[in-house]
C-alpha cells in the first residue's frame, strides 16, 4: 500500500521509537516532535529501567510500557531481551511501522530484523560491547558524533557506508530550545544564591560496560561533609538511591521521583558524573563538569577532555568546589532536523 501524502507533498509514515534507558526520552524528544510535525504517526515503547518511564511521563510523551531491565548479569540481560522482544512483537506488528528509531535498543534491532523494518540507531559511545554490535549491524543507518573515529565504529559493527556522522554533541540537538525552569531547584528546597550546588550522577552499574568505581563513593563522602555544599544525586537505581540516603547527610538531596535534570545542571555550579549523557549536557550548557567514568573512554569524551571542556577527576580531593560566575544556556544549539534527515536515510 502506498504511503499517504499531505498537502505539502511529504509522505506520511508510521515511525516506532523504543526507549530503554533514562536518557532516551530526553534525547529523542525533539526528533519525535519533528516526525509528528511532518504528520507521521508515532508509536513510542519503553521498558521499566530507572527513570525511563518517569521521564516519558514528565515530558508528556505518550508511550506503551513493555518489559523491564534484566539487571547487571549476562544471563538476566539475555532472558530480558528474549522476553521483551517477544512481548513487543504483537504491538509492533499491529502498528506496522515504516521506520524504527532508537538510541541503542537491542529489542528494536531484533524486531526490525524479524519484521524487515528499516531502522536507524543513534549512539555516542563505541565500546558498549555486544548490544552495540547487534543494534548497529541490523540498522541501515547509525547516527554518531563525528568525533568518534570511523575505525572504532567499524570494529563495533557499523560499516562506514551506513554511518551518519553529525557535528557536535547529541546534546546540542535536543537542548537546542532549552530554557531552564527555576521551579525545579525550588521544589527541592534549594536556594541558588546560597552555597555551592553540585549535581551528581552515579555509575551505570547495570550496564555491560560498567567497571568498579570507588571514586564515586569517595566523592559522595566528600560532598556529604563539605561546608556550604548542596549535592543533588540523580540515581539510576533504587539501590543507589538508598545508599545515598543512608549517608544521613543534610548536604545530600535524593529526589523522590524523576526530575528535570537539565534545569538542575543549568543552575548548578558543578556537575560530577560517572556516565556520559549528563557530562555532555553540562558541557552543552556551559556548566563546569568532572567525569568519574571508570570504563574505557570513548571518542566523544576524549575530544572534550582534550579541548578542556570536560575534566577527568582522579581523586575526590581534586574536586574544585567553587561558585560559578558565567551565565548558563545552550552553548552551541543545533537543529534536530539534521538528525531526522539522517534517520530518513534508512529508507533509501
Amino acid at each position: 500500500m502506498p504511503r499517504a501524502t499531505g498537502p505539502d507533498g511529504l509522505s506520511r509514515m508510521k515511525v516506532w521509537f523504543d526507549c530503554t534507558a533514562a536518557a532516551h526520552p530526553v534525547v529523542l524528544r525533539p526528533v519525535i516532535e519533528r516526525f509528528r510535525q511532518r504528520g507521521d504517526e508515532v508509536l513510542v515503547t519503553a521498558r521499566e529501567n530507572g527513570e525511563t518511564v518517569g521521564n516519558l511521563e514528565r515530558l508528556g510523551i505518550e508511550h506503551l510500557v513493555v518489559g523491564e531491565h534484566g539487571g547487571a548479569g549476562k544471563f538476566g540481560k539475555a532472558r530480558a531481551l528474549a522476553g521483551r522482544s517477544a512481548r513487543l512483537a504483537r504491538p509492533v506488528w499491529k502498528f506496522r511501522p515504516d521506520l524504527a528509531v532508537a538510541h541503542g535498543s537491542v529489542d528494536l534491532a531484533v524486531l526490525s530484523r524479524t519484521f524487515y523494518i528499516p531502522s536507524a540507531q543513534m549512539q555516542d559511545y563505541e565500546y558498549a560491547g555486544l548490544q552495540r554490535k547487534i543494534a548497529w549491524r541490523v540498522a541501515r543507518r547509525v547516527l554518531v558524533p563525528d568525533s568518534i573515529p570511523v575505525d572504532r565504529l567499524e570494529k563495533a559493527g557499523a560499516k562506514e557506508s551506513k554511518l551518519v556522522r553529525f557535528p557536535g554533541l547529541k546534546e546540542d540537538y535536543y537542548l537546542f530550545d532549552f530554557e531552564p525552569d527555576p521551579t525545579v531547584p525550588e521544589e527541592l528546597g534549594i536556594e541558588l544564591t546560597r552555597g555551592i550546588l553540585v549535581i551528581v550522577r552515579p555509575p551505570p552499574e547495570t550496564a555491560a560496560y560498567h567497571a568498579e568505581n570507588p571514586l564515586y563513593d569517595e566523592v559522595i563522602d566528600r560532598l556529604a561533609a563539605a561546608d556550604g555544599v548542596t549535592a543533588v544525586i540523580i540515581p539510576r537505581t533504587e539501590a543507589q538511591r538508598e545508599r545515598a540516603r543512608a549517608k544521613g547527610s543534610s548536604n545530600l538531596i535524593v529526589p523522590e521521583r524523576p526530575v528535570d535534570a537539565q534545569s538542575l545542571i543549568a543552575f548548578a555550579d558543578l556537575v560530577v558524573s560517572a556516565g556520559g549523557t549528563m557530562n555532555r549536557e553540562a558541557v552543552a550548557l556551559g556548566t563546569p563538569v568532572y567525569t568519574t567514568f571508570a570504563g574505557k573512554m570513548g571518542g566523544v569524551d576524549e575530544a572534550l577532555i582534550a579541548d578542556g571542556r570536560l575534566k577527568l577527576l582522579e581523586s575526590a580531593e581534586g574536586l574544585e568546589l567553587v561558585k560559578r560566575t558565567d551565565p548558563t544556556g545552550p552553548r552551541n544549539p543545533r537543529d534536530p532536523d539534521l538528525l531526522v534527515k539522517g534517520m530518513l536515510e534508512a529508507l533509501a
